[in-house]
């Protein structure tokens, strides 16, 4: 095993104080919970080899936040924190943990949105367009790949910017 990409992701939105508890642990468990456990499995083989690259799929609104999306927040920003905390752990062994955080991309998702939500949107955006996943994926490329050798403990945030940091 040489290379790790964790890209899991589900949302329950919904405020915080209608949040149910099943609304909250269905997201921490996928986008936080199953992170670690696919990290924790690559860990032994990449250590023995002495060479490895996690990257972790984060969000924009794990840096930034989003009303209605507290379970969702907490979940990407613990992912962001986790995979600073491995870069610590395991940079002796050559092996880099770095995560990539996209913005709003386009989907079928947001292909969905109404057309006064998403000209909001856009309003955010200083580059004034969604992103494309072929240009979240270049980020995951690059961060698996020998040029990022020296990277590590890093999110990379691919948004437009829509967040800066």
């Amino acid at each position: 095993l040489h290379v790790l990409v964790n890209n899991a992701g589900i949302t329950r939105d919904t405020l915080a104080m209608r949040m149910k508890d099943d609304a909250w642990d269905a997201v921490l468990d996928t986008n936080l919970k199953a992170v670690f456990r696919a990290c924790r499995a690559a860990i032994k083989p990449m250590m023995k080899q002495r060479h490895g690259r996690i990257v972790n799929i984060t969000s924009v609104v794990g840096a930034s936040g989003n009303a209605g999306q507290a379970n969702y927040a907490a979940a990407k920003a613990g992912v962001a924190g986790m995979t600073r905390a491995l870069a610590r752990e395991l940079g002796s062994r050559n092996i880099t943990v770095n995560c990539v955080a996209p913005g709003f991309i386009a989907t079928d998702m947001t292909e969905g949105l109404p057309e006064a939500q998403k000209a909001a949107l856009l309003a955010q955006i200083p580059l004034g367009r969604l992103g494309q996943a072929d240009e979240v994926a270049a980020a995951v490329e690059f961060l698996a790949s020998p040029r990022a050798g020296y990277i590590t403990g890093t999110e990379l945030h691919v948004n437009g910017g829509m967040y800066m940091n």
